[in-house]
């Protein structure tokens, strides 16, 4: 379908699983969290994702940045990057007398930040902001980033040298935080058979979806139909968050909004123009797991985030 009148939902899914599988061929094993990436993509949100070294954290966002045909840019994050280095700086123009303003890698619409808990604190507020309000200040002007700019940051979740935590400010701007774990044994035995003997596979990736259809897209997604009956739900289950015995922060009203938005997006992969309850149920864990925080107690019996989430989900009534 090419005709901007005839683009639905169901050509949201035909779109969306194209590139799904093309992500997937180099991404293997990792099915949840391709899918979550690309339900950032489409809520033009940002997302967090935390991995041990070595299971393709970068490598999927790459991937990604591979099938959509918009601007991606890297930062590299490490203890002495400074926001001028990410943001941009002013640079004399000894000709006219005055200065111009240089952008930085932050200027573009998909955005990769790695180790993002190297940044320093003040870097990481640069960050803040241009999350946030998708515009960077420098010296007193602000400069839009554009309304698709999107963050993909991830961080290493034991190496704590040279590492500065996320603010729970910081943090609440990220829909998902996205867990990479281990791949299964047949799945890294796929993973070794698939790349030991080429080194470049984004290489066979072309770009599947351009500016125009990631924008009619993501428009699609925000027209998908959630009853007031599924924003109860999110509502509800935010606010039991603020509740449960072992939880001591629970997740603020950002977070109820942000649920109903992953929802629609997701009814949206799925070729439907309204949201299930199951949907909601989908981005439970990954909207709420980094925004709340445990009870000491809570963690020192083990207890995990996830854990916590959990409880709170089933102790929630399901709309029908």
């Amino acid at each position: 379908m090419s005709e901007q009148g005839a683009r639905d939902s169901k050509w949201v899914a035909e779109t969306f699983n194209a590139a799904r599988a093309a992500v997937s061929s180099v991404i293997i094993g990792q099915d949840e969290a391709v899918r979550l990436s690309l339900v950032t993509i489409l809520s033009c949100a940002h997302s967090l994702y935390e991995g041990v070294p070595g299971v393709a954290k970068t490598m999927l966002v790459r991937t990604l940045a591979a099938t959509l045909g918009i601007r991606f840019g890297r930062i590299q994050c490490t203890p002495d990057l400074m926001p001028s280095d990410i943001i941009g700086t002013p640079i004399l123009q000894p000709d006219r007398g005055d200065f111009r303003f240089r952008p930085g890698p932050l200027f573009t619409d998909l955005l990769l930040v790695d180790e993002i808990n190297r940044a320093p604190a003040k870097t990481q507020a640069a960050m803040l902001e241009a999350m946030q309000e998708r515009a960077a200040t420098v010296d007193g002007t602000a400069y839009p980033l554009g309304k698709w700019f999107t963050v993909l940051a991830t961080q290493n979740p034991i190496e704590q040298e040279g590492t500065y935590p996320l603010p729970e400010a910081e943090l609440d701007r990220f829909l998902f935080k996205v867990r990479i774990a281990y791949p299964s044994a047949q799945n890294e035995v796929r993973i070794v058979a698939t790349h030991h003997a080429n080194d470049a596979p984004l290489a066979q990736l072309a770009a599947l979806l351009g500016a125009a259809e990631l924008k009619a897209a993501r428009e699609i997604a925000a027209r998908i139909l959630a009853r007031d009956e599924i924003l109860e739900y999110a509502v509800a289950l935010v606010r039991a968050t603020r509740e449960h015995p072992s939880i001591a922060v629970g997740a603020s009203p950002r977070a109820a909004l942000w649920m109903v938005r992953a929802a629609k997006s997701y009814a949206a992969l799925e070729g439907r123009d309204f949201v299930l309850p199951e949907d909601v149920q989908a981005v439970i864990r990954p909207t709420l797991r980094h925004r709340v925080v445990l009870e000491p107690g809570a963690e020192v019996e083990g207890m995990s985030p996830d854990d916590a989430v959990d409880e709170v989900a089933r102790g929630v009534a399901v709309p029908h």
